[in-house]
């Protein structure tokens, strides 16, 4: 019977034996039983199809389904078959081989004489059994399975023919052309999609000679085409009517795209210059922003986001492999930067309110949620990590390209302010937010590939305006520079702050920030050391952050009970009208104040917890001329294993970064990190710093009030503890470095790390 032979000769390929019998018998096994339409598989493709009725009619008004034969006349076609086995169950089979043989045939582990039996069964099936137009009418059936076990099928058959002949399937390409340009009347565009997904994905497999010719001929007649479509489907054809429920035709057409877009974005890795179908997303986003503030099912908006955060982290395969710090390649920057354009107009123009984050959640074997969890406050923090990540990095990329302050600094703050109103609406903590900066770290803390991604963000936007700062500094005055100082505050992005909520909230464990260097899957390694690079020109505002840090902690249980100057504003209150909003401070103190430029941000709104006070002293000063965004071009080589050197213009490159292998990796956790004494508990100036914490007799109207310093004991907990958390950091890496299980060179890290000690104690001798 023929399932036994399908069934013998699945076992055979699985276990690699070679296949005695000619290749007439095995074609004929695979041999798809599936009745085409009268005309054989031209008939998908010819310019005139016959109609239902007998008349004649344009391939434009051809749908698939009058080719396609249904899941009955499927099951007519095994009639001559015996009644014994599922004709559903063979073709199954059937498919199932063609895809595994496909897969052999192009493994180099299989002996050669097996892979060319494969081949000529393939040709067997291509050119005499016409399987690809079986497949192609396959693509159309309602039974889901089969129509999924087509595609994939399809895909491993029509780039195998690519890689061996060095063309396309032309019935393939003429099905995929006439699908695509008939869209929306040609139906089973799904079906279309995936099978040009499966074939992307399958050129990604392949190494970079290989894969790169391959796509590059795929891509080529499709281009043009794939723009089209692009513009039709997101713009000119779409009616939110028709994506009412997530299961419908529409909208399974609309996420197989998505699939392939991101398929796209992938592949963009593979061509030094890019096909206009890979670039389209980023030149014409602002179709898809609509989209997301549409009324399309909550589930293709969030797939739009995710393909958006995908987008705003991609880099070319020369970037990556040089590691610097911004982008290079031309074509690429050019998109960033049209991206973020897009981005940061639809976002000032209050596009994050028009998006709903509280969508029914998926929870593994139930529809509800577990008792007890505390999704903050039912916002899905996927969705919400991902959008600030986006506004985040269009941020970055736009400031980066922009020469002058007056350039960026509008839509900078714009864009922050409503960052911030985002996160507020969407994430409640416990307690509430004391300071903006500290959102940073209650949105991303769950996510540390996000989190590192974001604060490095923001520090490189930080270093970008000080740089512009100290280039016209002698064009500002004082009252300038001090409004820009408290502006870094209010947007939530000073790098110090950020620096030491991240520690705060890992309880200061060094051992936390020695896996987050060790792991390849965030870019820690590149925001410690441009911070620390920071640090050290701007330690005398780290310290007083960190003095402020602890006053906050030390004074948090002094509220004062005055009501706000204005209810139901945010108002921000500098100078001397700090003075009058909130206690009085001793003429002395005030004076000393004034002379180190201090000032606290205030921050109030009607039925918000959040009411932030914060002293500071960074003052950007003549001598600490920073030109740190081009000092790390080549922070880190991953494919050069030379030592570390300070170069001649003071850059300092992290290199030799081989990874040891992933077996040493946990045993240097278990036996390194564990090493490293931590005596918090013996020293009573370590004591984990807890958050504010309002008494339950006051309410969200309370204002933070700070006492006056000459009563208050500089105790410098949070200095003692951050220096101290970095020093064993230091010496945790040394340790790994003595004995060669740290898996990069890190020399110049262990430097940063000692000039900072060096700092520290030189601040603060024992």
């Amino acid at each position: 019977m023929k399932i036994s032979l399908l069934q013998q000769l699945y076992k055979d390929v699985l276990a690699g034996i070679p296949l005695a019998r000619e290749s007439h018998h095995y074609s004929s096994l695979i041999n798809l039983g599936v009745e085409q339409p009268p005309g054989g598989d031209e008939s998908c493709h010819q310019k005139h199809l016959p109609s239902p009725a007998g008349g004649v009619r344009s391939h434009q008004d051809t749908d698939l389904s009058d080719v396609v034969p249904a899941t009955d006349d499927l099951s007519n076609s095994f009639a001559n078959m015996s009644s014994s086995f599922c004709p559903r169950e063979v073709m199954l089979l059937q498919l199932t081989l063609i895809k595994m043989m496909v897969a052999k045939a192009e493994s180099q582990e299989i002996e050669l004489h097996m892979r060319q039996k494969y081949c000529e069964i393939f040709v067997l099936l291509l050119k005499e059994a016409k399987v690809d137009s079986k497949l192609i009418c396959l693509l159309g059936c309602n039974d889901q399975l089969l129509s999924h076990m087509a595609s994939q099928s399809l895909a491993s058959l029509v780039y195998f023919q690519l890689k061996e002949e060095d063309a396309l399937n032309v019935t393939w390409l003429s099905f995929s052309l006439t699908t695509l340009l008939g869209f929306p009347g040609n139906a089973r565009v799904a079906a279309c999609l995936w099978t040009l997904t499966g074939i992307i994905k399958e050129t990604l497999k392949d190494a970079l000679a290989a894969g790169a010719g391959a796509l590059k001929k795929l891509l080529a007649p499709l281009d043009a085409v794939l723009e089209g479509f692009y513009n039709a489907i997101l713009l000119h054809h779409f009616d939110s009517h028709h994506y009412t429920s997530p299961y419908s035709e529409a909208a399974n057409n609309l996420m197989s795209f998505i699939d392939l877009l991101e398929a796209l974005l992938a592949s963009r890795i593979e061509l030094e210059l890019p096909f206009r179908c890979q670039r389209i997303l980023f030149l014409k986003v602002s179709y898809v922003l609509n989209l997301i503030s549409s009324s399309i099912p909550y589930v293709i908006k969030k797939k739009l986001i995710l393909l958006l955060k995908k987008c705003v982290l991609y880099k070319s395969r020369e970037d990556a492999k040089s590691g610097s710090l911004f982008l290079q390649t031309p074509s690429l920057c050019e998109d960033m930067l049209a991206l973020s354009n897009s981005v940061l107009q639809v976002v000032n123009l209050t596009w994050l309110n028009q998006i709903p984050l509280g969508g029914k959640f998926s929870y593994f074997g139930s529809t509800e949620a577990a008792p007890g969890d505390d999704s903050q406050g039912g916002s899905d923090q996927t969705v919400l990590r991902a959008i600030s990540l986006v506004v985040l990095k269009a941020l970055e990329f736009k400031i980066h390209n922009s020469a002058t302050e007056a350039e960026i600094k509008g839509d900078f703050e714009s864009s922050m302010s409503q960052l911030l109103e985002f996160w507020r609406s969407h994430v409640k903590p416990s307690p509430p937010v004391v300071h903006p900066c500290e959102w940073l770290c209650l949105v991303f803390m769950e996510q540390d590939d996000d989190m590192w991604e974001a604060a490095k963000a923001l520090l490189i936007i930080y270093l970008k305006f000080d740089r512009l700062g100290h280039n016209a500094a002698d064009n500002l005055s004082q009252k300038e520079e001090e409004s820009w100082k408290f502006l870094v505050h209010a947007s939530g992005y000073n790098p110090h702050c950020i620096f030491l909520f991240f520690l705060e909230k890992m309880t200061f464990d060094s051992t936390v920030l020695l896996d987050f260097l060790i792991s390849s899957e965030t870019c820690f390694l590149e925001y410690l050391v441009r911070y620390l690079k920071l640090l050290g020109k701007e330690w005398h505002q780290f310290v007083d952050v960190c003095n402020h840090f602890d006053t906050r902690h030390s004074t948090s249980q002094k509220i004062c009970s005055a009501k706000p100057p204005h209810q139901g504003k945010r108002s921000f209150v500098t100078g001397k009208g700090l003075q009058n909003a909130a206690c009085e401070l001793e003429p002395q103190t005030a004076m000393s104040l004034a002379a180190s430029h201090n000032y606290s941000v205030f921050t109030a709104q009607q039925g918000d917890n959040e009411a932030a006070e914060w002293n500071r002293s960074d003052s950007l000063t003549g001598t600490d001329s920073m030109s740190l965004l081009g000092s790390l071009q080549s922070l880190v080589n991953y494919d050069s294993s030379e030592d570390s050197e300070v170069e001649s213009d003071g850059k300092e490159c992290l290199v030799n970064t081989k990874q040891v292998p992933s077996n040493s990796e946990g045993e240097v956790r278990r036996r390194e990190t564990g090493c490293s004494s931590r005596d918090d508990d013996r020293n009573p100036r370590t004591s984990e710093a807890s958050p504010l914490k309002l008494k339950g007799s006051c309410t969200s109207s309370c204002w933070t009030c700070m006492a006056s310093w000459d009563n208050i004991v500089p105790r410098r907990t949070m200095l003692y503890k951050s220096t101290k958390c970095l020093e064993e950091l230091q010496e945790a890496i040394s340790r790994l470095q003595r004995r060669n299980l740290f898996p990069y060179n890190p020399s110049a890290l262990l430097k940063l790390l000692s000039h900072i000690e060096k700092m520290n104690k030189s601040t603060n001798p024992q």
